[in-house]
């Protein structure tokens, strides 16, 4: 929501600052320029990108339009992980082999399909499962395992974000390369009319905006929000990693799963007594 309430901003902000000089807004009507500069800029993307990290910009950006992780996400993992680690409690390591084998079939699970969806944080909570129901681990080798784990799902998910950022810092060398070519064509027809040199030159200058423009006022702020939701998707197997080194170390479900509550931030931190109430009325089910 917020992500088109911006882009209405700036652009609404340019638009206006520029009629309110004087300007013409068919003036800056320049399709050719918007091909020579997005065609420049989709062209370099495929030819630096992998074509996995092109699926995941656009997998990513779908998830940004669709909100990110909320306060009641964070509550449904940390009750799911409660209840996995009851089931635990009651039946031995064993009892939990029928989850972690098939996840997707798993009925704990499919309680939670927000967390079911998250196929990265479903391969950690199962992988990790796995290793501590084979009892062949130490916490501290655990601990490292689950960090190196964490590592690499979040630099995998960066590449994403980090390609959409180069292209932004190409583009306003790319909106110069469409004004040299305006200037090339101007000059081609110096000793024409005036006003059809000036409008060669405008047009010429359209492109050196249009890049600009594209690179700061809404690519570049899209990688940065792609950076921002993989944060929070970090926090999230953070979050999954503390009760699972918790429950390894034997510590009681209820708390361990409040040690993965304490590590998240404020704005979506459940409180201690709603998760607890939350975790006491999976028990009466």
């Amino acid at each position: 929501m917020f992500i088109f309430i911006g882009i209405i901003v700036v652009i609404g902000s340019v638009l206006a600052g520029y009629v309110l000089e004087g300007g013409h807004i068919l003036a800056l009507n320049q399709p050719l320029e918007v091909l020579i500069i997005g065609g420049a800029a989709l062209g370099a993307m495929l030819i630096s990108t992998p074509l996995s990290v092109i699926k995941g910009i656009i997998s990513q950006l779908k998830g940004v339009m669709g909100g990110g992780l909320k306060k009641q996400d964070y509550l449904d993992l940390l009750v799911m992980m409660f209840e996995m680690f009851n089931i635990a409690r009651k039946d031995g390591l064993i009892g939990l082999e029928a989850h972690v084998e098939h996840p997707e079939e798993s009925e704990l699970f499919k309680k939670y399909p927000k967390f079911l969806k998250n196929h990265y944080a479903v391969a950690f909570f199962a992988d990790t499962m796995r290793v501590i129901i084979s009892g062949a681990v130490q916490p501290h080798d655990l601990d490292e395992l689950m960090d190196q784990d964490i590592e690499a799902i979040h630099e995998e998910e960066v590449r994403p974000s980090d390609a959409l950022n180069s292209v932004a810092d190409a583009l306003p060398g790319l909106g110069i390369v469409a004004a040299v070519l305006g200037i090339v064509i101007t000059m081609s027809v110096i000793d024409g009319p005036p006003a059809e040199i000036g409008h060669k030159v405008a047009a010429a200058l359209v492109g050196t905006f249009l890049g600009i423009l594209g690179s700061y006022g809404f690519v570049g702020p899209l990688a940065g929000c792609l950076r921002h939701r993989l944060n929070d998707s970090k926090q999230y197997l953070t979050c999954m990693k503390l009760a699972l080194l918790s429950f390894h170390k034997g510590v009681a479900g209820v708390i361990s799963v409040e040690f993965a509550r304490r590590s998240l931030y404020m704005e979506v931190r459940p409180g201690f007594t709603e998760l607890e109430d939350a975790c006491n009325a999976t028990k009466k089910q």
